[in-house]
Order: C-alpha cells, then sequence, then structure tokens
C-alpha cells in the first residue's frame, strides 16, 4: 500500500513538473534563445597584459613606440553602424574619421613598429548610438555575422589578432535587450573564430556589476577571452563637484562608487586573470568658487586635461598648489584665478604605480591605458617593471 501511494505521488509530481516544463517551453518559443557557452579558456601567462588605446585624434601627439610600457597596441577605432556593417561614412561627403585614419596610414608608423617590437595588435570596434545599437541587437546573429565578416578581412590586412568589441550604452537595459546583447557577442565570438581571429576583448563599466546594464557581465565573461574594466569617469567634465578621475578605493565614503568595488564584483563572476584593468593618462579641469577638493563645479567649464599639460603647468603656474588624494590614489592642483578656482585632478606617478601593485596582489590579467597621446613620460615609468 505505502508503495502504491508512494508511486501514485510520483507519477502526480512528475506529470505536474513535465506539464510546467512544457508551458514554459511553449511560453518561450518567441523570446531570444541564448546557447550557454563553457567559460572562454584562456592561458594566464607570468608577464601581464598592458594594453595602450591608441585613438585616432591622438595619432600626431602619440609617440611612435611604447613597446617599454605595453605588450598590446589597440587601435581606437571602427565604428559599427546599425546592421552590423563597419561605417565608412558619416554623411554622404564626409568620412567617418575612424575609418578615414585607418585608410590613410595615420596609423601606419604606429603598427609598424608594435610589429617590430612584437606587441600583440587589436582593433577595437565602437559603437555609443543608442538607436544604432538598439537596431544593431533587433537581429543579433545575423548582425555579428555580418561585423565579423567586414572586419576579419581588415584584422588580416594589418596584421590585427584581437576583436576589441566597445558597445557602450548608458540606460539600464531590459532582460530581453541583455540577452541580445549576449546572443549578439555569442555569435561574434563564433564568427571570428570561423574567419580565423580567435581572440574577443570586450569593454565595460564599473558599473555594469551593480545595475542591470546592457552588458550581461556574468554571460558575457564566458565568451570573451579578457574583459577590459574601464576605471575611470567617475567624475567627469558633467559632474556636479570636482573629484578624482579613477579613485581606488573610497567607495560608499569619499565617493559613491570607486574602481576597487567594481574589480571585487567582477572577481566574484570571473578569474581575475581574464580581468584588465583600465587606467586613465589624463585629468580633468573644472572652474569652482572654492578651493577644497569636491566643491561644486560652476557649470559648464569641465574640460580634458592632459598630464602633459599638467606637468608644464606644474612649472608654469605661480597661484597653483598641488595636493594628494591619498584615499583615491591621485592628485590634485588648484590654481587661483582671480575670483575663481581651477581644480585639476588627474593621475601621477605614483597612481601608476598604486594601480600596478593593486593588479599584482589581486592577481589581475593586467591594466589597459586610455589614451596613448595624453600622457607626460613620468606616469607611464613605473610600467616598464611591470610588462
Amino acid at each position: 500500500m505505502i508503495k502504491k501511494i508512494f508511486f501514485g505521488i510520483f507519477g502526480l509530481v512528475t506529470g505536474a513538473v513535465l506539464g510546467y516544463l512544457l508551458i514554459l517551453y511553449r511560453g518561450s518559443e518567441h523570446s531570444i534563445q541564448v546557447t550557454r557557452t563553457q567559460p572562454a579558456t584562456i592561458s594566464v601567462s607570468a608577464t601581464p597584459k598592458v594594453i595602450g588605446f591608441l585613438p585616432y585624434w591622438l595619432t600626431s601627439k602619440a609617440q611612435e613606440d611604447y613597446s617599454d610600457y605595453i605588450t598590446n597596441l589597440t587601435i581606437f577605432g571602427l565604428t559599427i553602424d546599425s546592421d552590423g556593417s563597419i561605417k565608412k561614412l558619416t554623411k554622404p561627403t564626409e568620412g567617418e574619421p575612424g575609418w578615414v585614419a585607418l585608410k590613410n596610414g595615420r596609423f601606419d608608423d604606429s603598427i609598424t613598429t608594435a610589429k617590430a617590437k612584437g606587441l600583440e595588435l587589436s582593433l577595437l570596434f565602437f559603437a555609443s548610438n543608442e538607436e544604432d545599437i538598439g537596431q544593431l541587437l533587433s537581429q543579433p546573429k545575423i548582425h555579428a555575422q555580418t561585423l565579423a565578416d567586414q572586419a576579419a578581412p581588415i584584422m588580416k590586412d594589418y596584421g590585427f589578432t584581437d576583436f576589441n568589441l566597445d558597445i557602450e550604452s548608458i540606460p539600464e537595459a531590459s532582460d530581453e535587450a541583455r540577452l541580445r546583447f549576449t546572443a549578439f557577442t555569442t555569435e561574434l565570438k563564433k564568427q571570428l573564430a570561423a574567419n580565423g581571429i580567435n581572440s574577443l576583448t570586450v569593454e565595460v563599466t564599473g558599473t555594469d556589476f551593480v545595475k542591470s546594464k546592457l552588458i550581461d557581465v556574468v554571460e558575457v565573461s564566458k565568451i570573451a577571452d579578457y574583459l577590459v574594466i574601464m576605471g575611470y569617469d567617475y567624475h567627469y567634465p558633467g559632474s556636479y563637484v570636482t573629484g578624482p578621475v579613477a579613485p581606488l578605493y573610497g567607495g560608499g565614503t569619499e565617493s559613491e562608487y570607486d574602481v576597487d568595488t567594481a574589480v571585487k564584483q567582477a572577481m566574484r563572476i570571473m578569474p581575475p586573470g581574464k580581468i584588465i584593468l583600465g587606467i586613465p593618462l589624463y585629468g580633468y579641469e573644472w572652474e569652482s568658487l572654492r578651493n577644497f577638493p569636491r566643491a561644486a563645479v560652476i557649470p559648464g567649464g569641465g574640460v580634458t586635461a592632459s598630464t602633459d599639460r599638467v606637468k608644464e603647468l606644474l612649472v608654469t603656474c605661480t597661484t597653483c598648489y598641488l595636493g594628494k588624494d591619498s584615499i583615491a590614489n591621485e592628485a590634485f592642483i588648484v590654481q587661483t584665478v582671480g575670483s575663481i578656482y581651477h581644480q585639476i585632478f588627474f593621475p601621477d606617478s605614483t597612481s601608476t604605480s598604486g594601480k600596478i601593485d593593486y593588479a599584482k596582489e589581486n592577481n589581475l590579467g593586467g591594466l589597459a591605458l586610455w589614451a596613448l597621446g595624453y600622457e607626460d613620460s613620468s606616469v607611464l615609468e613605473p610600467l616598464v617593471g611591470y610588462k
């Protein structure tokens, strides 16, 4: 009797479960299907990866040879159009600047030198227009194949071996949009491999780990070979107060968020060797009516300040004082100009050294420098002993 009751209950439960699963299956027929991939396998070298981003607007300011400081030169970059094709025109008579720079040879000397010095070469593909991104992900598999098919011949022609995907979407995203991005990235990885490109690096922001943004970092970390955490712009030209560009610590007390919090969140979902920490080679300058850090800014006065400009200012300025935010691990200058104060937060050599030590302590895969051409030599020097 007990056995009969047991098997009767078992049959009812089994039938209910199967029926429930059938309903779920039928209900999901029209949703995006994503194949769950195994994490991308990487062999983490004892030598860390140091990526140097070279954007088209800094080719005239950047050095030709950065091989003392970096292991990878990443060219920034080509723009992804809404259908997955590479954008070549912004208007009928106006070329897309990244495409024009690449085809007109503005990167040639840097690429040739990088090859001669044995550096890895990456080509970055970028999109930030929200409407274009939405259309791109409307047919994720088709558009990913289009992108891979157009990118691969260009990459092989120039000798690029790593595809760098930089999709920068600001608002929080729906679950459906996140699934579509994962499907796009999965197909892109597959199609790149079919075209002989076997390395995929993906850019993410620190907030991707704490908010439901477009990039599902849990899933994308299984697909990409490396994730670059863009650990900067925590304060930016549009901020309401002055403050560090890339605060290492201080989240929840001095700042709303910090680099350490983002990295620790990332380490919970992926091996640390897949994490590349992006660090700035620039600062930001604001106008303020107060002379202390985190003072309210005068709207519209925020601009980028290269570390090269900061170095010159320190030599020539007679109304400046230099300070250090030891928690954020970032320097700042306050300059008096009449009744107005100019505040500049910027990385210096000790900032770079601090990020190197942090990467070592946490066994990160390396660092990424945004961007070559903004720097003075002192901010790069600590990297000589790291790479």
